[in-house]
Parts: structure tokens; C-alpha cells; sequence
């Protein structure tokens, strides 16, 4: 089956990004949300991306009328019927989940592949809401979707080895580079970034070193674009706590656990940049200040 048509549920950031990313790269794309506001919205925010690329010069005006024309939304499932391919980008919750692809598994055509953009949560968990357990895939984009080149393409133990070569094809013709995974919660860069992250808490707690020491140790010495409490601060504290729970529920290893500071830092509500504190204060955008 060849994809030309797109799907995307939820227009919130990376809905957004994503039906952003399918338009432009020439599909036909239908973004669903549950309420008009919510969708006029995750439409705003695509034309003031495009309108920041055209500021940019890295689109015409024209190119982004062209884009523009092939993105429209709607607020009904019965418009998704004809997608080749459905995108779910909703709020990280399984039941949320599992019940919109089985309202959608009667809507949309049989041959479509559906397709989470989870970055935790087990595919298999959401497959088996649906019939269709041989045409569902994990596709895992990363924030900004327009701007990150790596999707994670999830097969499970049903997935149809073809369904994982056209999800392959798509991700390139996205211009994306995809990369095969298997369904196991965090999939490869989750996996190996979680660990990575929650270790440099402790570390922290440990007293090895202050929070500017420990991101200057590995921007310096590893080469890394930014530390890793600058990353914690930026991805969401609440977000890497609740995607380390879902882990270590998963394996039940001890590098997966959230460590108490990380624990009491999203409980007090302090989740990095958008709370406008977290291991930095940023008070100041341009200037954040380690508190730690």
C-alpha cells in the first residue's frame, strides 16, 4: 500500500508538528481534535511555525500556501475514514488511548495503519483495543517534530513485517531517518536517555557535583549539545518523572526509578522551564541561574 493520505489525532505540540511535517512534505493530512477551540488552536500554531520559516526564508509564500492548502482539520472521526495512515498524538494516557483507536477502528478503512506517537507507553497495550493487530505501529517523533530528524518506528510481535517497511518508506519520505525498534517501554533513545537523566539526579544528590559542574562536565567532556539538568529542565521534570514510572513498571530496575529529589521537585511543582523553575531558575530566558 502506498500512503498518501494522513490522519493525525490531537493538534496540541506534536500533533501539530506532525501534521505540520506530513503537509509539508507534500501529503494530504487531516488533523482530528475533540473540541473546535482545541483544533483553531493546533491550526494557529502550524501558520505561526510556517510564518517563522518564511521569516526565516527557508519557505516561499507561496510554498507555505501550498502547505496550508493540503492541512485541514476536523472535529469528526468519520473524516479520518479514507487516512491510509493514523497518527495518534493525544495526552500519554493508555485508557485515553486504547478508547480513541477503538472508536477509530470502526471508522477508518480496514488496510489503514494505525500508529502511536508514544514515547512510553506499550504499543501492544493500545494494538489490542483494535482488530487491526497486524497493521499497528509505534511511530515516535521528537520535539520540535519539524525540526528533529529521528522517528522510532515500533513493531510488536503482531506487527505485519511489510506494515514495518511502509512505515520505513514514509518515515524517509517525511524526511525523517527512521529507525527500527521493538515494543518495549522507551523504545532506543528513551531507554538509554531515562537512565542517563535520573543517574545525574542522583549524582546531585550524591554531592558529586553542583548542577553547572555536572552539564559542563558533559557538554565538555562528552561533547553533549546541552547537560543533563539543562535537558531535565527543558523536556518537562513532570514529563521525565511520569515517563521513568511507566519505565520502571515496565522492568523494575533501580535505574529506572525516579530519584526523591526528582520526585519532590515535580511535586512541588517546580518542572523546569515552563513552571519557570526546575534545577534552573528561569527568570530570566536568556540568563537561567542553577539553584542547585
Amino acid at each position: 500500500m502506498s500512503i498518501k493520505k494522513i490522519g493525525v489525532l490531537g493538534c496540541g505540540l506534536m500533533g501539530a508538528g506532525i501534521a505540520q511535517t506530513a503537509a509539508s512534505a507534500g501529503f494530504t493530512t487531516v488533523v482530528r481534535e475533540v473540541a473546535e477551540e482545541f483544533l483553531n488552536k493546533g491550526m494557529a500554531s502550524i501558520d505561526k511555525s510556517l510564518s517563522r520559516m518564511l521569516k526565516k526564508e527557508r519557505i516561499t509564500e507561496e510554498q507555505k500556501a501550498e502547505i496550508l492548502g493540503r492541512l485541514s482539520g476536523t472535529t469528526q472521526a468519520a473524516d479520518l475514514a479514507d487516512c491510509d495512515i493514523v497518527i495518534e498524538a493525544v495526552t500519554e494516557n493508555l485508557d485515553v488511548k486504547r478508547t480513541i483507536f477503538g472508536e477509530l477502528d470502526e471508522a477508518v478503512k480496514d488496510e489503514a495503519i494505525f500508529a502511536s506517537n508514544t514515547s512510553s507507553l506499550v504499543i501492544t497495550e493500545m494494538m489490542t483495543a483494535t482488530k487491526r493487530v497486524d497493521r499497528f505501529i509505534g511511530l515516535h517523533f521528537f520535539n520540535p517534530v519539524p525540526i528533529m530528524k529521528l522517528v522510532e518506528v515500533v513493531g510488536t510481535i503482531t506487527t505485519d513485517p511489510n506494515v514495518m517497511d511502509e512505515a520505513m518508506a514514509f518515515g524517509k519520505r517525511l524526511g525523517k531517518v527512521p529507525i527500527r525498534t521493538t515494543d518495549r517501554s522507551g523504545f532506543i533513545v528513551n531507554r538509554l536517555l531515562v537512565p542517563y537523566l535520573l543517574d545525574a539526579v542522583r549524582g546531585l544528590e550524591e554531592g558529586i557535583g553542583t548542577v553547572a559542574d555536572i552539564d559542563n562536565g558533559m557538554k565538555l567532556g562528552c561533547g553533549y549539545p546541552m547537560g543533563p539538568f539543562t535537558l531535565l529542565d527543558f523536556v518537562g521534570l513532570d514529563t521525565t518523572y511520569y515517563i521513568a514510572n511507566i519505565m520502571f513498571e515496565e522492568f523494575r530496575e533501580r535505574r529506572f526509578a525516579p530519584p526523591p529529589l526528582l520526585k519532590r521537585m515535580v511535586l512541588a511543582g517546580h518542572h523546569g522551564r515552563k513552571s519557570g523553575r526546575g534545577f534552573y531558575d528561569h527568570s530570566d530566558r536568556a540568563n537561567p541561574k542553577p539553584l542547585y
